[in-house]
């Protein structure tokens, strides 16, 4: 099988920073209120003092005051199902998996409308609180061999060397640079 990391990856720029844009938009009275603390959290996180996890529960915060929170990730795919990067739909298959940072919820509409699999950090819609950890670095690998144990990842492919422990357990592995696809730079 071919796993994907999904943000920069295969959809530029960020699935994540661009719902958080696309609420503002849509729905400021529940964003806004929620962006001074977020900003708080964010430069906590830049200085090692918070987890991914926490800020991104914090940028999340605003879910509760979504009407209809499927409602308006579907409206988000339709406006932004064209950043799907031509070259991934060009070799797609069906057995891909996207393996990403950014929360199921969000993700999964897109990957059913591809017929593709999804692993991803798993948030409740409802509240923005994480179940587990955030998926990435090393817990993509533990999510991935949870979910598909004795399988081998075939090509891997990420915008992001902090993917490495995921690249190391691929057959081949690919960095991506918007439509720029390379071999992967191993580091001994």
């Amino acid at each position: 099988m071919n796993t994907y990391d999904f943000d920069k990856t295969i959809f530029y720029p960020d699935s994540s920073v661009t719902f958080y844009l696309y609420c503002l938009r849509k729905f400021p009275g529940a964003v806004l209120p929620t962006a001074p603390k977020s900003l708080i959290k964010a430069a906590a996180y830049k200085f090692g003092r918070l987890s991914a996890k926490k800020l991104k529960e914090q940028l999340f915060s605003f879910l509760p005051k979504i009407p209809d929170i499927d409602a308006t990730v579907a409206r988000f795919w339709e406006e932004n199902r064209r950043r799907i990067a031509p070259w991934y739909l060009a070799q797609k298959a069906e057995d891909d998996l996207i393996i990403s940072a950014s929360p199921e919820f969000l993700l999964g509409p897109i990957c059913r409308e591809l017929g593709v699999r999804l692993i991803g950090t798993r948030m409740d819609k409802r509240t923005g609180h994480i179940d587990g950890e955030n998926c990435h670095d090393k817990e993509k690998v533990r999510r991935f061999r949870e979910a598909y144990p004795g399988a081998q990842a075939e090509n891997f492919y990420s915008d992001s060397l902090t993917d490495q422990p995921m690249a190391e357990i691929a057959h081949r592995a690919y960095i991506v640079n918007k439509n720029d696809v390379q071999p992967w730079p191993f580091k001994e």
